[in-house]
């Protein structure tokens, strides 16, 4: 079973997420504000966090922020915004998706079970992906380039993880988006032209000169093998 946080400071989005999750199996526990949030994502084992932005104490983008320095939970935005640019800086700083208020219930379940299938994909590939000096533990979720760890965000890390299950394969952004946020994300391509960016940051001495990522102009993406000739 899995337990997911709801963060809402309205009682009764609380009341009736938590009555939707339940009946789909869930163990729902709730926090009213960042401060208990960030309590109970740092005591309780969680599955799944389903957080509002807009918190009396604390912004959701800081409790967002807060539990990305320990914890790889899989996060769901909840907000009043609908700009691209509120989309991409909530992805940027570790959400895994993002719902725009007001919604249908039905459609953040939806939105739930999707995550939490993805996370089970990935879950199931072989345990250590190596490629030249990076390496990918799949059990432990660790990524260590040259023997040194990488702090990963949760979509960085699906991004990765998706690229490795098929060196040298040209995926395209759609296929991307599709594969690292779900067919019914929201967002744009540049969505994942900036997770690229940033992956690139992290793995790459010159990101300007990309030896593991590499764009392949109209049409995508790439994850090379340095080690190998002709990548």
């Amino acid at each position: 079973m899995s337990t997911i946080l709801i963060v809402d400071d309205e009682p009764q989005i609380l009341e009736i997420l938590a009555s939707y999750l339940t009946k789909e199996g869930y163990y729902v526990m709730t926090a009213e504000n960042g401060r208990d949030a960030l309590e109970l994502a740092a005591s309780a084992p969680l599955d799944l966090i389903i957080l509002d932005l807009m918190l009396p104490d604390i912004s959701g983008e800081e409790v967002c922020r807060k539990i990305r320095k320990t914890s790889r939970v899989p996060i769901l935005m909840l907000t009043a915004k609908s700009g691209e640019a509120d989309r991409i800086t909530g992805l940027e700083i570790g959400a895994d998706d993002y719902l725009v208020k007001p919604f249908s219930p039905r459609e953040l379940v939806a939105r739930v079970r999707a995550i939490l299938r993805r996370i089970g994909d990935y879950q199931a590939l072989s345990d250590l992906v190596e490629l030249g000096d990076l390496h990918v533990s799949l059990r432990e979720k660790r990524v260590t380039l040259k023997g040194k760890p990488l702090d990963l965000t949760p979509s960085e890390y699906r991004l990765l993880t998706t690229l490795l299950r098929y060196p040298g394969r040209t995926w395209t952004r759609e296929e991307l988006v599709e594969e690292v946020w779900g067919l019914d994300f929201a967002g744009s391509d540049r969505t994942v032209d900036t997770h690229i960016k940033n992956l690139r940051h992290k793995l790459e001495d010159d990101p300007r000169q990309p030896v593991y990522i590499k764009t392949v102009y109209g049409l995508g993406y790439r994850l090379d093998n340095p080690a190998q000739k002709g990548g």
